[in-house]
């Protein structure tokens, strides 16, 4: 979304057009969910839920929608991300955690090292589909395509490439042998692309929901 067309939404939404105030939120969902799932540590994967921590951000978000000074897509997006980080921090210490913060945006780095390094990527057939999801300017885009995968899709690519696991722990959670974890990898990426590839940035975040 362009910076013009988020700040006609948000006028509406300031001036009580309820349905632009709900599609501004909801908009957004799929991308602070994924914020989420890639600050949960292993350690903590049973106990805390990221649709807890995001269902709590956008409640807080809706309570003080009146509090928010900005203008711009980029502010609206950052006050989001203090609310998750708040609310995650929150989280991590009530399960004796360090209170890890939220920092980074969504990436999809192309790997670069060796087969035995969690970074391997391995052949497709199809190109690197992670290259082309790491030249999506549109990081809301790709979370709401993530959102449109299969369940076991969506799972390998939030472990791997989100969460940043190895390979020999994406087995372990997804109950698969490596190989498989891999090759389920790869066709995830494949099909994400094929989903990048098919909608523009508006088409897809309308349809979400």
């Amino acid at each position: 979304m362009s910076d013009t067309s988020f700040h006609e939404m948000l006028n509406k939404a300031r001036q009580g057009d309820v349905a632009a105030r709900d599609l501004l939120f909801r908009q957004y969902r799929h991308y602070l969910e994924i914020l989420a799932r890639g600050q949960i540590e292993r350690r903590l994967q049973a106990k805390v839920d990221a649709s807890d921590i995001v269902q709590q951000t956008l409640m807080d978000a809706h309570r003080d929608f009146d509090r928010f000074g900005g203008q711009s897509e980029g502010e609206w997006r950052a006050w989001l991300k203090q609310m998750l980080r708040h609310n995650a921090g929150d989280e991590f210490r009530r399960y004796g955690g360090a209170g890890r913060q939220v920092q980074r945006e969504i990436s999809f780095q192309q790997p670069t090292s060796t087969e035995s390094q969690p970074g391997w990527e391995p052949s497709a057939g199809v190109g690197t589909p992670s290259q082309f999801v790491a030249r999506q300017e549109e990081d809301l885009l790709v979370a709401d395509a993530i959102a449109q995968l299969s369940d076991d899709h969506r799972e390998v690519i939030l472990l791997r490439n989100v969460q940043k696991l190895p390979f020999e722990e994406v087995a372990r959670q997804m109950g698969r042998s490596r190989p498989a974890v891999q090759m389920l990898w790869t066709r995830a990426l494949s099909r994400l692309k094929e989903i990048l590839s098919k909608e523009s940035p508006w088409q897809s975040r309308r349809g979400s929901g």
